[in-house]
């Protein structure tokens, strides 16, 4: 028996050190989308010297390629250079939330909000309380990472639960369901800007696909996050828990001296994420809100509401500006146009209701100060849009995209691979990249330039390649170690477990990754099969 369980510790241990030393080997996503051009650059220039044309749905004459290290081509990229990187979709939307959600977060805002939430659970619903924050922290950015887990530990103990299955859930559902929230988030502009920025590789997608905007997977994100929270809630309660109560794992911290790594570990930045720890931030550790934190949060919850009513109100009185020219929302409508608007005075008001009540925000001058601090965050997503905007624009100009795109759709066609199946290929693909890959905006960009004009010509609309993606994307990055936040568990686990390494963290998530594969992966199912609307105005299958 002892031999077993030390061959399948092996194995795993292998797995382990194959998927880090595999990882380890990739450039950094700046370098890998440098590479990316330069492959791309090369590829399509001698294409262009071989004369390759393609035909595009939707055009009469045929494409042809043309390449970069061309008279052309050197023109175009010389006198576009800025335009292709102001010009990448993302900025646009992505710095203007962050700029609100900074507000809501510089100001305590949304921490305190997910602890009172987790801290006011009754003992029996406490594990799918965390599984629900955990889903929804996304809005905090990569911060859930190291917000969520201690706090959950600390309510968990309050309960007389064992911490360490807070502390491991609560990491578990931040980072597994990381694509999802039931709230609108910078993560679903970034996504769509990229989406949008593919899109007119082929002229037939650019006219009859749905534009894709920050919510345009709202209606399949609040099933995954209601159903992934609800998953995670039963795995921490009735497999976590009682694993790490048959392991004898102290309810006590045993190994104070790892506060030290995870302070250290806690300023790591990954140059390449849509969303960074910003170094200077401690998560609060007191799952409790003073009285006056409580007040504050009450009176910006009470102002969130109540903009949702004025915005309501205006959008539905009669010759609302926000109606389109038949007086309707969908399916295009300067009401869907307005929604970073809208969710920058819903973050921005209410992180200010409570900034001042609770006395994080003195006045309107300590505003432009947060919103500074929100795009200092990003400096690093800044910094890669500028190679992401220029792989972008090299990949749509030169036609390499829509040849790609053509061809990929014929072979599968040819082969009779078409429908769900392909989708699943897809996901399981994205999953298997989001091992190597971590950045989601870099593996989106990746995948978006070839699979959205693709599975488009197959008649999907990109807002639902952009949902698949979201599922492959998410759950197996809490079991890969070349998350720089695995680091950050490792180091909170073992003060309860000292002798704890990569290789436990790993076991413990695996009861949470594949059910989180498995649920959203047939929600997406249900959506495809019922035909059921991903968000507002939004579909499976393009409308011709």
């Amino acid at each position: 028996m002892s031999a077993t369980a030390t061959t399948k510790s092996s194995l795993g241990d292998r797995l382990l050190t194959g998927i880090e030393r595999v990882g380890n080997k990739l450039p950094e996503p700046f370098a890998l989308f440098a590479i990316l051009f330069l492959i791309t650059a090369i590829v399509s220039t001698a294409m262009a010297w071989g004369n390759v044309i393609v035909t595009v749905p939707g055009t009469d004459e045929p494409l042809a390629i043309k390449g970069l290290f061309t008279g052309e081509g050197i023109a175009w990229f010389t006198s576009t250079l800025g335009e292709n990187y102001i010009g990448f979709p993302p900025l646009v939307t992505v710095a203007t939330i962050l700029l609100a959600i900074g507000i809501a977060e510089k100001s305590g805002f949304l921490a305190a909000a997910i602890r009172y939430t987790i801290g006011s659970a009754p003992r029996w619903l406490l594990p799918y309380t965390v599984g629900f924050v955990g889903v929804v922290s996304s809005i905090m950015a990569d911060s859930a990472f190291v917000v969520i887990p201690p706090l959950a530990a600390l309510a968990f103990k309050a309960a007389g639960r064992h911490p360490v299955a807070g502390l491991l859930g609560g990491f578990a559902s931040a980072g597994a369901g990381y694509s999802t929230n039931i709230f609108p988030t910078s993560l679903d502009a970034l996504f769509a800007g990229i989406t949008n920025a593919v899109i007119p590789t082929v002229p037939a997608l650019a006219e009859n696909a749905t534009e894709v905007n920050p919510i345009s997977n709202y209606y399949f994100n609040i099933a995954s996050a209601l159903v992934l929270s609800a998953i995670a809630g039963w795995v921490i309660d009735k497999v976590v828990e009682p694993r790490v109560e048959r392991a004898r794992v102290s309810r006590e911290e045993v190994n104070p001296e790892t506060a030290q790594l995870m302070t250290d570990t806690r300023s790591m930045r990954i140059v390449g994420d849509e969303q960074t720890v910003a170094e200077s931030q401690e998560p609060k550790t007191e799952a409790a809100l003073s009285p006056r934190e409580k007040k504050a949060l009450v009176w910006a919850c009470v102002a969130f509401v109540l903009i949702a009513v004025v915005l309501t109100v205006f959008s539905l009185v009669p010759n609302s500006p926000w109606r389109n020219e038949e007086g309707n929302f969908l399916p295009a409508s300067p009401l869907l146009g307005s929604i970073v608007f809208i969710i920058f005075v819903f973050f921005s008001v209410s992180g200010y209701v409570y900034g001042r009540i609770a006395g994080s925000i003195r006045g309107f001058k300590d505003v432009p100060v947060m919103m500074g601090e929100a795009l200092k965050d990003m400096t690093s997503f800044l910094v890669l849009a500028f190679i992401l905007g220029q792989f972008i624009a090299l990949f749509n100009w030169s036609g390499i995209g829509s040849w790609i795109a053509v061809t990929g759709a014929t072979g599968l066609q040819n082969v009779g691979v078409t429908g769900f199946p392909v989708i699943i290929g897809f996901i399981i693909l994205c999953s298997l990249l989001n091992l190597f890959i971590i950045s989601g905006s870099s593996m989106w960009t990746l995948m978006a330039a070839v699979f959205v004009p693709m599975f488009g010509i197959l008649g999907f609309e990109p807002a639902f390649i952009q949902a698949a993606f979201r599922v492959g994307d998410s759950a197996t990055q809490v079991m890969t170690p070349l998350n720089p936040y695995m680091v950050v568990l490792l180091a909170m686990l073992r003060k309860y477990e000292p002798e704890a390494g990569l290789g436990t963290v790993m076991a413990r998530m695996i009861p949470f990754v594949v059910p989180f594969w498995v649920a959203w992966t047939i929600i997406l199912m249900v959506f495809y099969f019922f035909n059921l609307p991903l968000g507002p105005g939004v579909g499976i299958m393009i409308e011709q």
